[in-house]
């Protein structure tokens, strides 16, 4: 069936365009009868469309756990949506941590920023930990501390993140030890959009194999790989060696766009791998005339045969179609796929991503579950390449999602036609873009600057920045036309950046990599990708002054009490080894990736461990992890440094806590010299004089309290005067130059009118 694209592009004048707020997830947990998502150990309950968590003394087994046995009576059972399973409810003799999904399925965009309400209410005051999850790696969660007040009316509380590096995103509630009932009604997901570049897609599955930009007019393809029309596969697909299809083995597998793989067919001695194991290979898809109209022809693949490879689940993906591009997409690159589907059956598929050659599996996830039917149905969906998927070459169709060993499917047949694989056309070299938050430039990567190459150096130059427009930050990118591909595919240098052509730092790829500059200025870049370095020039500004950063004197002490037996120490124990605490907060947010160090003297009165977590204002904990455990030990002095880098999971902390409740015993901790300050020396985090930075918990219940406050009074508050471009809010945020009140500058409190 020939086919003509077009793409309609709505041009609009960008320039003076406003930011709309966009909705990208929205669950009303009415329209459930029992919890949907994953169960991670606590599953929380529906009463009247709203979904309940009856707080940490509560807990939900399956029947093998249950069957164990344990310190807990059993109170009832728990089924989750749709009747999909049951777990025994149970009551412990004391609080278990406990978490759960709030959310899932949430599509978002690199380095985006969210924002997310929820009608919730609780029994009593909390704060909670709620993690925005894009996997379950080292650093694919950003936090938040969500306060929830106390009421027996649904309020809506809000909460946002920011630094998002992941495009499909869940939500978990971590209430923690939280004995209260909290129950939550609806939850929506949104984000500030600014206007976008049209997309300019091209297309890849044509006869002769080159891309075909897709245009404001229709595209000239009578015929393309994609459409079964073209008659035939080339002689030099179908030839075989062994029996078993070359190209399986050859070099020409992206010139085939449809794949197939059906259970005694084109099996042999060897695979791709040279395995010996005779199971069946990849070949060109059959390609038929469509039942009921001749003269239209189809890809078809014959299921007769189910049963499993290897494992039990293998028999699901026994049989197999592909749609096949001719290349591997970098990281963050949007493909949108499309093509007409049927079966003589009904039936259900799943999809992964494959790499290169057919069956070569990389990711389980792609475009989600196929549901075909006996007519002819249209699929059109866009996908982002991210993480695991990055590189992948074909979306892989497993025909048989539905079968097991004891229920095979019956034998089918599927039927596709008019495949189409598109993807956004992105240019390729090396890009620059520059900010500079202070002065409230934002990046434009639309019109990131592209690096030049020079034959008498050997290397690639970029000068970004400009009069009137100083960046002080840079991303570089090997491509450039849609943001998240920028930002997914950018290098990053070694090392703390100077300016000094002739200080070369060795880069690496990552996502997102920001390069912080040592001042704002117009700067050039010099990138040698033959030694894979990079060197940086300020031609234009003005470096930053160093930072003398000395230790805050203070000697805090703080007077653990001695606490309760825990629950694995005696039955029924309440203590915590959070029931004494220190916090040292910082001036500001942290976000996910900052590098800084830690140092101070320390010592106690008796030999005491302390573990250490991130939290955002003191004692709204957010992540588990921080600097590690501390030894105290009695006697003289210890010193303590460490480099501190805050972890994706702790994004938007400020605090880092001490639980010195590890131990059972009354002790007193003592710690002076304190110094925490970014790793590259261009910021203190705290103070260098007073102990505002510092707070202090002892005993369990109580509220944790700052050690001093400045006077915030404006008696001693001076009137505007000349001042330097950064100034601070008394809550010590950076704020601009139009701020309105009393703000801190240099270090004194002016009134800004």
């Amino acid at each position: 069936m020939k086919k003509l694209f077009t793409l309609v592009a709505f041009m609009a004048c960008f320039l003076g365009a406003k930011a709309e707020w966009v909705t990208d997830y929205e669950i009303d947990y009415s329209a459930y009868n029992g919890f949907p998502f994953y169960v991670m150990g606590y599953v929380p309950e529906w009463y009247d469309g709203v979904m309940t968590d009856f707080g940490a003394l509560y807990g939900y087994l399956n029947d093998e756990d249950f069957e164990k046995g344990g310190d807990w009576s059993e109170v009832g059972t728990v089924t989750t949506n749709n009747g999909g399973a049951t777990y025994h409810k149970v009551l412990y003799t004391s609080a278990q941590w406990h978490q759960y999904f709030i959310a899932d399925g949430i599509p978002t965009e690199m380095d985006g920023s969210y924002t997310v309400k929820a009608l919730v209410k609780a029994t009593e005051d909390c704060t909670i930990n709620v993690n925005m999850g894009w996997g379950w790696g080292s650093g694919q969660q950003a936090g938040a501390s969500v306060k929830i007040p106390g009421s027996s009316e649904f309020q809506e509380v809000e909460w946002t993140y920011s630094g998002i590096a992941g495009t499909s995103c869940n939500l978990v509630a971590q209430p923690g030890t939280f004995q209260g009932t909290i129950e939550w009604k609806s939850l929506t997901v949104s984000h500030n959009e600014k206007p976008k570049k049209p997309t300019v897609w091209q297309e890849w599955l044509t006869k002769d194999g080159q891309p075909v930009v897709i245009d404001t007019k229709p595209s000239d393809i009578p015929t393309y790989m994609g459409n079964a029309e073209f008659g035939a596969w080339p002689d030099w697909s179908l030839e075989k060696t062994d029996g078993i299809n070359i190209n399986w083995r050859g070099d020409r597998t992206g010139e085939i766009c449809a794949w197939a793989l059906t259970m005694g067919r084109n099996a042999g001695d060897t695979g791709a791998d040279g395995t010996a194991d005779g199971r069946a290979r990849p070949y060109p898809a059959d390609i038929e005339a469509e039942e009921g109209n001749e003269s239209n022809h189809v890809f078809a693949v014959h299921a007769d045969q189910i049963e499993k490879i290897d494992d039990d689940n293998s028999i699901q993906w026994s049989n197999q179609f592909w749609i096949q591009s001719p290349q591997g997409w970098k990281e963050g690159t949007q493909v949108r796929i499309k093509f007409r589907y049927k079966a003589k059956l009904d039936a259900k598929t799943g999809t992964q991503i494959h790499k290169q050659h057919p069956s070569d599996y990389l990711h389980w996830e792609a475009v989600g579950d196929v549901n075909f039917t006996t007519e002819w149905q249209d699929f059109d969906k866009t996908i982002t390449f991210n993480g695991s998927q990055a590189n992948g070459w074909s979306l892989a169709f497993n025909l048989c999602a539905g079968s097991t060993v004891d229920a095979p499917q019956p034998a089918n047949v599927f039927y596709f036609d008019d495949l189409s694989w598109e993807t956004m056309v992105l240019e390729e070299g090396y890009f620059v873009a520059g900010s500079n938050a202070k002065e409230g430039l934002e990046y434009d990567f639309d019109n990131a600057i592209q690096f030049e190459y020079s034959t008498e150096s050997g290397n690639y130059t970029a000068v970004v920045g400009e009069a009137g427009a100083y960046v002080n930050q840079v991303m570089i990118s090997t491509v450039r036309g849609n943001d998240a591909a920028f930002k997914s595919n950018t290098l990053k240098p070694s090392g703390v950046i100077q300016s000094d052509p002739d200080d070369w730092h060795d880069y690496t790829a990552a996502s997102l990599a920001k390069v912080n500059l040592p001042g704002a200025g117009i700067w050039k870049i010099y990138l040698d990708d033959a030694y894979i370095a990079m060197a940086f020039e300020m031609l234009e500004g003005t470096l930053d002054e160093p930072l003398e950063i000395t230790p805050n004197p203070t000697e805090i002490v703080i007077h653990g009490k001695e606490r309760d037996f825990t629950s694995s120490e005696q039955e029924g124990g309440t203590g915590q080894p959070w029931d004494n605490q220190f916090f040292i907060k910082a001036e500001r947010k942290l976000a996910a990736g900052e590098a800084t160090v830690l140092s101070f003297k320390y010592r106690s009165t008796v030999s005491a461990k302390t573990s250490t977590q991130c939290h955002g204002e003191p004692g709204a904990y957010i992540h588990w992890a921080a600097i590690g455990d501390v030894n105290f030990e009695p006697g003289d002095w210890q010193e303590f440094s460490t480099d501190f880098t805050v972890a994706g999971e702790a994004n938007d902390m400020q605090s880092i806590a001490f639980n010195m409740a590890e131990i059972k015993d009354a002790c007193d901790y003592y710690i002076t010299d304190v110094v925490w300050a970014l790793k590259d020396g261009s910021e203190t985090l705290i103070n260098m004089k007073d102990g505002r930075n510092f707070w202090i918990k002892e005993g369990a219940g109580t509220d944790p309290y700052q050690l001093e406050v400045p006077e915030t009074g404006i008696n001693n508050v001076v009137n505007k005067a000349t001042r330097s471009a950064v100034i601070y809010n008394l809550a010590g945020q950076r704020v601009s130059k139009d701020y309105k009140g009393i703000v801190v500058n240099d270090g004194k409190k002016y009134v800004a009118k």
